[in-house]
Formats: C-alpha cells, sequence, structure tokens
C-alpha cells in the first residue's frame, strides 16, 4: 500500500502518544525491530515519507524495512546516515540502551549496560553508548542567555607541580551556567579549552551565550577583552571580596562538582581525556532536562537527535528493481498494535506513528 500521511507530530511531545511514560509502556511500544523502525521512519519524516532523493511521496516498505520510492525507483533505509546503520546489534537492544541511558537519573556506565543487556564484551557497551553520546554531541543547542555565570575548571588526578591554569596533564575545561531569577540555575554548558587566554575565552562565550547577556565571572584578566563591546560583563575578585570561590560564582562551582561527582560515581572516574568532552556533552544533555516530568521525554530527545545526527549522508539510495509484494503502509501496521500482558495494564495508546 501507498504510504500514507499521518497526523503532524506535535511541536511539544506528549507523553504516552509521542513517547513511552514508564519501562513497562516501553516494552510495549517497542517489541521487535519493525516497531522500532516505524519510531525511526515517524521521527524522520512526521508528515509522510519524503524521498530524500527526488522528493517523492509516494513510497511502500519492503519486506527488510527498507522504503522503495514509486518516483525514482529507489530503496531508501530508515537507518541511513543515523548512529543504527549498518549496525548488527537488534534496534530492540538500541533502543534499551537508549532507554537506559536516559531514564536513570545518573545515567548507566558500559559495565552496568554490558551487565543488563548481557553484551559478548565490555567493549561492544562502550561503543554503543558512545555513539549514543556522539549524536548528543552534534545536536544544535538554543544559547544561554540573560545572566550568565562563566569559569572554568580543570579535570584530571592528583599530580605535583604548577596548581590552577595551566597545570601539566590536566584537562582545562570552560563552563557556563545560567542564573534564574530570584533564585536556582538554569542552562549550563561545558566545553574542553586548550588554555585560558582571551580568544579561546572569547570563542566559547560567543559560541553559547547569546549577545547582550550579562556575564559574571571571577577577577581574571582575560574576560573584560573577552566579552568586550558584545556583552555586559560584571568581574568579583575572590580575593578582593573576601568570600569563598563557590559564594561568587555559585553556579559554575554547582554544575563543575555535580560532573566531577557523577564521573566518580557512575563511571568510576574512568574516563580518557581524548573522550572526556562526549562525556562532558551527556551530562549537559541530562543537566539541562532534569526538571523534566518524564524521563521518557529523554529517549524520545535522544533518538530524535541520533536520527538527525548526520542529515546530509541520511539516505542509502540502490538500484532495485520494483519489489513483488507491496509493503505495509507508513504508520505502523495492525499487528503491532498489540497490548501489554494484562498483569502490566498497560496499552499501546492510539497516536500518530501507530495510526
Amino acid at each position: 500500500m501507498e504510504s500514507g500521511i499521518p497526523q503532524v507530530r506535535s511541536k511539544s511531545p506528549r507523553v504516552g502518544v509521542d513517547y513511552p511514560r514508564n519501562y513497562a509502556e516501553f516494552m510495549a511500544w517497542f517489541p521487535d525491530d519493525a516497531a522500532c523502525l516505524d519510531y525511526l521512519d515517524w521521527i524522520r519524516w512526521p508528515h509522510g515519507f519524503v524521498c530524500p532523493d527526488c522528493g517523492g511521496t509516494t513510497a511502500w516498505r519492503m519486506k527488510g524495512g527498507q522504503w522503495w520510492c514509486k518516483a525514482c525507483v529507489s530503496r531508501i533505509s530508515a537507518t541511513a546516515g543515523t548512529i543504527f546503520h549498518h549496525a548488527r546489534t537488534p534496534l530492540t537492544v538500541w533502543f534499551s540502551a537508549a532507554w537506559h541511558l536516559t531514564s536513570a537519573k545518573n545515567g548507566v556506565s558500559a559495565k552496568t549496560l554490558h551487565r543488563i543487556l548481557g553484551f559478548g564484551s565490555y567493549q561492544t557497551a562502550w561503543a554503543m553508548l558512545h555513539r549514543f553520546r556522539c549524536a548528543i554531541s552534534h545536536a544544535g543547542h538554543d544559547m544561554l542567555s540573560r545572566h550568565v555565570e562563566v569559569d572554568e575548571t580543570i579535570f584530571g588526578g592528583v599530580r605535583h607541580g604548577k596548581r590552577g591554569r595551566g597545570a601539566g596533564g590536566k584537562v582545562l575545561v570552560a563552563v557556563a551556567v545560567e542564573l534564574l531569577s530570584p533564585k536556582g540555575f538554569g542552562r549550563c554548558r561545558l566545553q574542553i579549552i586548550h588554555n585560558a587566554d582571551t580568544e579561546t575565552l572569547k570563542t566559547f562565550i560567543q559560541k553559547h551565550i547569546k549577545p547582550g547577556s550579562t556575564i559574571y565571572t571571577d577577577g581574571f584578566t582575560s574576560y573584560p577583552s573577552a566579552t568586550k563591546d558584545e556583552y555586559v560583563y560584571q568581574g568579583t575578585s575572590v580575593k578582593g571580596s573576601g568570600k569563598e570561590v563557590n559564594e561568587v560564582l555559585p553556579g559554575v562551582h554547582r554544575v563543575a562538582a555535580l560532573v566531577k561527582r557523577w564521573l566518580m560515581g557512575t563511571h568510576q572516574g574512568s574516563f580518557e581525556a581524548d573522550h572526556l568532552q562526549a562525556y562532558l556533552d551527556e551530562f549537559t544533555f541530562r543537566f539541562n532536562r532534569r526538571k523534566s516530568t518524564h524521563r521518557g521525554m529523554l529517549f524520545y530527545r535522544l533518538i530524535e537527535q541520533c536520527v538527525a545526527m548526520h542529515p546530509m549522508s541520511f539516505r542509502e539510495l540502490v538500484a532495485n528493481p520494483k519489489p513483488k509484494k507491496e509493503g505495509q503502509e507508513f504508520a505502523m501496521s495492525a499487528k503491532l498494535r498489540n497490548k501489554a500482558p494484562a498483569s502490566l495494564d498497560i496499552s499501546v495508546p492510539s497516536h500518530p506513528w501507530r495510526n
């Protein structure tokens, strides 16, 4: 049958409609790879199938899960351009890993995921988590605004030698945190920087903070020049104020402490400097969504970013004759609109991608 045009996905995802509200509902929604493919299709083409080659909207689902475009006679893979493409691991396992990664308040380590999902090796679990982190890293972000604290922190074990900025064998990380009124913190951004020079800090600030915002920092000499003309600068010398560092800039020091505690707790402090940015992006992704009522929202956003990771390489077009038998519609087939076991008292709801 030709692909239909399902109801347009809402701008504000709805619990129980666009994403599962708990693990039992998650298991009912995604019993097999076909259900996972349907979900990926729905996220990629919210208005209905559109061929990335010719723009055609008429297609058939083939037996292997690919789409066959009627207009240009091409096969299009639902996973092409995503982190799931050419992966040997079933999509149900990928989705389970994504759920565990996002539903746990502090995330999940590769060792824990290895134990939960029964992978053949620890390396498989780590590689899977790292692919998710790469998808998070490639996502676009809104810039921080209004009142923002900025400072740097250092990652790395205890070493002899110089302390503070410029210490050897350490990783310097810039931190920016929004301040809310009358109190509290908003979103944050974390990025590895090579040094604390004016140009480096200026690049970080311009990338993550909207011009015109008020920036609060300590008395470090690089910040006045880094914020000149585009931002309102408010610097406070820690030594001159007579206050503790965490009192002058409570936001960035709270976030820095949480990141280090998370790395020491969930990951046992085990990370390589080359991969630290990916871990920082994962923490930022979770921290900025910490107020979400349902953890399923994080799962939805993660899968959304996995689909949009490589928009330019999103298609897989292969010359192929017309399939002998027409496949299922764009929306999920009736055989997948099943109910969970009665003991769970959870049914698969009626929503756009399961029409």
